[in-house]
């Protein structure tokens, strides 16, 4: 038997999954291929599925190491949403942006708990405001050496818990979405462990171009590659 060290550059190339699809106003093949080189680059094989089935596949979410998620407005069956559920919690990373994570399936609650968060308004034009690397994180591999940010797109109102790790946040004015004279602190970026999985979100990316501004850019590629097993 052969017992030499294993070249690590030899060793079997982890998988990632990318599920992209739902409602296309959030371009989901186009903003899902912004990140399928870095993904490469980074040693992945990668598999593309535009349908839902591709979470009650259980040999497929077993080998999975990534799961990248871009579909909004969609619905789970219940095998689906088991099948990626359980799939996280036995350590398969979840990752994604915007409302391909949290406008989406509202009916499933277990999906709900593992993301850590849930869409409910933004106005209707888009706004101009600023996105805060969070002082207390900013050595996290995520978000180490990045600057604040100013955007122009949608400011996400979300309802979130305090599982996650909030890397980013921004602030939403006094007025804004009727709720009263004080400003409201919301996150922009979050991490969160769920079973043996890691997962990752961030609410900018409602358009291609805001997915391809250099900050938010590098957070969200980091942020995948994160999240990976």
């Amino acid at each position: 038997m052969d017992r030499r060290p294993r070249d690590p550059l030899m060793a079997a190339a982890r998988s990632a999954l990318v599920v992209r699809g739902g409602w296309e106003g959030h371009a989901p093949r186009e903003c899902t291929d912004l990140f399928l080189p870095a993904l490469a680059d980074a040693g992945f094989a990668v598999t593309v599925r535009e349908d839902l089935d591709a979470y009650a596949d259980a040999d497929l979410m077993a080998r999975t190491d990534l799961v990248v998620q871009c579909w909004s407005e969609g619905r789970l069956t219940d095998a689906q949403c088991a099948g990626l559920v359980s799939a996280v919690e036995a350590g398969t990373g979840f990752a994604g942006w915007h409302g391909g994570v949290v406008a989406t399936f509202y009916d499933s609650p277990a999906y709900l708990r593992m993301v850590g968060g849930l869409f409910l308004h933004h106005p209707e034009e888009h706004l101009e405001y600023r996105v805060r690397m969070q002082p207390e994180h900013r050595e996290h591999p995520i978000v180490a050496g990045l600057p604040d940010v100013t955007v122009v797109t949608e400011q996400y109102w979300m309802l979130t818990d305090a599982l996650s790790t909030v890397l980013a946040s921004t602030t939403v004015a006094p007025g804004a979405a009727g709720q009263g004279e004080q400003p409201v602190v919301m996150p922009v970026a979050w991490t969160r462990r769920w079973g043996r999985g890691r997962v990752f979100f961030s609410a900018v990316g409602h358009r291609p171009d805001d997915l391809r501004e250099p900050t938010v850019r590098a957070l969200t590629t980091r942020g995948l590659l994160w999240a990976a097993r």
